[in-house]
């Protein structure tokens, strides 16, 4: 499976691309929007995984925008540490949004969740 994480926070960024390259996944990880909207671009991917606030304050739903339009099949798993964003916001707003969960999420529990989403595309 083809996965593309966009967090901005290097450690945590490169913790999930760990998690989920042992899992036999190719990982290409966007620590901004430039780089998450070059990707889109130039791969094709099941799952993106993005935190919903990017250090760049970037808007990270333009990003969800740009994959639903080259990319409408991809699945976007969202995290985020943010209580301003509540899952009935952001399935309102992104149709191809999968689910919410807290940044601080077992990266196993996480690896989880993509690959759920991936095979059930």
């Amino acid at each position: 499976m083809h996965i593309l994480i966009v967090e901005s926070k290097a450690e945590l960024g490169r913790l999930w691309q760990r998690h989920l390259e042992r899992q036999g996944h190719l990982v290409d990880l966007a620590f901004n929007a430039g780089q998450a909207t070059s990707a889109i671009g130039a791969n094709s991917y099941e799952v993106i995984l993005m935190n919903l606030v990017l250090e760049d304050s970037a808007s990270t739903l333009g990003i969800a925008d740009c994959a639903r339009l080259r990319q409408p099949e991809t699945n976007l798993v969202f995290v985020s540490d943010s209580t301003f964003f509540s899952a009935g916001m952001l399935f309102a707003t992104s149709a191809n949004a999968r689910t919410l969960v807290r940044s601080e999420t077992d990266p196993r529990d996480l690896t989880a969740i993509v690959e759920y989403y991936g095979c059930h595309a």
